[in-house]
């Protein structure tokens, strides 16, 4: 752990609502946050670390605040600025959701390097929204810009984090909804803010009555809005809308900036692909990028908590105490080293650090699964030692490392009208509001006033009454519309290290389907678990039309048997002796994504719903499996 003393040499004053031209006349609104002395801000000139924000840069109030950030990095020689994102709060325009950050990002770094009391060394920091539109920004090559800290941001929209192999993450609609009570336009009429208030408290009840279309959603009172989101849900082929490089950097990589960067992930994070696609793409082409994967879940406060939803990941969880004095300092000795040119910062660091879960097993006082782990550092990722191994789906319920047997394929019925529930995942903003919200408290991010649709992180896979989910409750694997295929014990520690993939021979009486895989830690019976634990460890879904390409749907046949085959999230998991890894798939899992409604219709434009029969084949022709990256012992 670095150790080293961060002290606050300097008072803070706050320069409110500057305004900065855009090249298409709009004015965007930001505070800087300026090192001081006796009430009096200072000449410098100092370096500046840069967010730009949808959410509301004044209040402080949220996990979504920068005073304290502001505060923190004025106090220690930086210039920290705070931008309101086009059309929200005090900046013109109007919002689009991931349109236009390049440009915006370009024309505010420019303004803030031409300050009298800037030096021009200008760095960006920022979760989620403010980390996509940092590689936005950063494929416009600003002159200024020096670093980044991106923290759980995306990469490829189609692919993962917006849409999700042809699916939709339903979060970005809940997303809307809950912001949408902030827009500018419900700030300016009561009544139309009371009607998306309304409507937020019964986000689950809208999820249910998809598809939406215009002036019939919860968005109706604001049209602007409600088109981007519409867009967003009907896209599901790739084309000219996924060029969009505020919303898929993907295609345009090779004109980002040549800047020390950190992608900041974790597992459970819904942004946990794309972190690792981010910097594998970029570590390959320019040096000084960095990769950091956490055990936890969305949000960088998250980065000092040792919680993963429900299961306590352990003392070693935290950046805080262990890798650094917390994560605001690591993130201040980063800068130091690219901003101020201070070679004694940041030094010596590996290339990557990964939090490799797994090895307690215990209670905390609160009765959750005490899972564990520990940080690990590697020169590359996957780490070296890690190989692929195909294990098997067996027509037994069996996973193993041999090659199936000819046996009948494993069958299950899919009814769109009572799809899989999500138990918990790699969510955010996965919410609705709280009745009796406050009719016109005007705070950037109500998240305290919110409750979860879905557990952000991990917990046992067992649905239960009290949570988004119908009767009968218990084990997801028991559930007739899932199949689970699952491993012998394992007779030593087992660690998988990277991002497994499945291979899937799937046939079905339906055009069109999806199929959902989880791959499970199971906990033996213990005196601490009498009935077991099963850890969600990592998931993905896929729209099988998409399975030739997502330029090029294709329906299936009735009896054809197709082959369909994608990466699931990245993870890093040592599996105790005892333990055993589970498979589980199915065809579903609301709310997290969209129901398919097995009838090959538009997406977003289905008129009904079928049920399929969906058959998992496993057979020396047909051998379906799962990829697992394992790193060997001793590596």
């Amino acid at each position: 752990m670095s150790a080293e003393p961060t002290t606050a040499e300097y008072d803070v004053v706050i320069s409110r609502g500057m305004k900065v031209t855009a090249r298409d006349g709009v004015r965007l609104s930001v505070d800087v946050y300026r090192p001081a002395h006796n009430g009096d801000p200072l000449p410098g000139p100092f370096p500046a670390v840069l967010t730009r924000s949808p959410y509301d840069t004044r209040s402080g109030k949220g996990p979504s605040g920068q005073a304290g950030n502001g505060e923190f990095f004025a106090k220690r020689g930086y210039l920290y600025a705070v931008q309101d994102a086009r059309g929200r709060y005090e900046s013109e325009g109007d919002f689009v959701l991931l349109d236009q950050d390049g440009t915006d990002g370009y024309d505010v770094i420019e303004w803030l390097a031409a300050l009298p009391y800037c030096n021009g060394m200008i760095g960006t920091q920022g979760s989620s929204l403010r980390a996509w539109n940092q590689n936005a920004a950063a494929l416009e090559r600003p002159p200024h810009l020096r670093a980044m800290w991106i923290n759980q941001g995306g990469s490829n929209g189609l692919t993962s984090a917006i849409r999700h192999n042809g699916a939709m993450e339903l979060r970005w609609l809940a997303w809307a909804v809950t912001n949408g009570i902030h827009a500018q336009e419900a700030h300016a009429d009561p009544k139309i803010q009371a009607e998306l208030i309304r409507n937020a408290e019964k986000m689950y009840d809208w999820f249910c009555r998809l598809p939406w279309s215009e002036d019939d959603s919860p968005l109706a009172p604001l049209p602007k809005w409600e088109k981007w989101a519409l867009d967003l849900y009907r896209n599901g082929d790739d084309g000219p809308f996924w060029k969009n490089p505020s919303r898929n950097f993907e295609p345009y990589r090779d004109k980002s900036a040549d800047i020390p960067t950190m992608y900041a992930g974790a597992w459970y994070d819904s942004y946990a692909r794309s972190s690792v696609e981010n910097f594998l793409a970029m570590d390959a082409r320019i040096d000084n990028q960095y990769l950091l994967m956490g055990g936890g879940v969305h949000g960088g406060p998250n980065f000092d908590n040792r919680m993963a939803g429900q299961v306590d990941m352990g003392p070693g969880a935290p950046i805080k105490g262990n890798l650094a004095p917390d994560r605001r300092t690591m993130m201040l000795r980063f800068f130091d080293r690219w901003l101020k040119g201070d070679e004694t910062a940041f030094r010596d660091q590996p290339k990557v650090r990964y939090f490799r879960m797994g090895g307690d097993g215990g209670r905390n006082p609160q009765g959750q699964l005490v899972h564990g782990g520990q940080w690990i550092s590697a020169g590359q990722w996957p780490p070296e030692g890690v190989v692929n191994h195909d294990w098997f789906l067996q027509g037994d319920g069996g996973l193993a490392p041999r090659a199936p047997a000819d046996t009948a394929p494993s069958s299950f019925v899919f009814d769109p009208a009572h799809p899989m529930p999500t138990v918990a995942g790699n969510v955010s903003s996965m919410t609705q509001n709280l009745p009796h919200f406050p009719r016109m408290m005007r705070t950037g991010d109500p998240i305290s006033l919110r409750q979860s649709i879905v557990l952000q992180g991990a917990t046992d896979q067992v649905t239960h009454a009290g949570m988004f989910a119908q009767p009968p409750f218990g084990d997801l694997a028991e559930r007739p519309d899932v199949l689970a295929f699952t491993t012998a014990p394992f007779a030593g520690e087992t660690e998988i290290t990277g991002s497994p993939e499945v291979e899937i021979f799937l046939s079905s009486d339906a055009p069109d389907t999806d199929l959902f895989c989880m791959l499970q830690d199971v906990y033996p019976v213990s005196e601490a678990w009498p009935e077991g634990y099963r850890l969600n460890l990592c998931d993905s879904i896929f729209r099988v039309r998409y399975r030739d390409g997502f330029d090029r749907p294709t329906m299936m046949s009735q009896g054809e048997v197709v082959r369909v085959r994608f990466p699931l999230y990245p993870v890093s998991n040592v599996f105790a002796p005892g333990h055993r890894l589970r498979l589980l798939i199915s065809s579903s899992s609301f709310p997290r994504f969209d129901v398919n409604p097995n009838t090959g219709e538009p997406l977003g434009y289905h008129t009904h719903l079928r049920r399929a029969t969906n058959s998992i084949h496993h057979d020396p022709a047909h051998p379906s499996r799962l990829i697992l990256p394992i790193r060997e012992t001793g590596a």
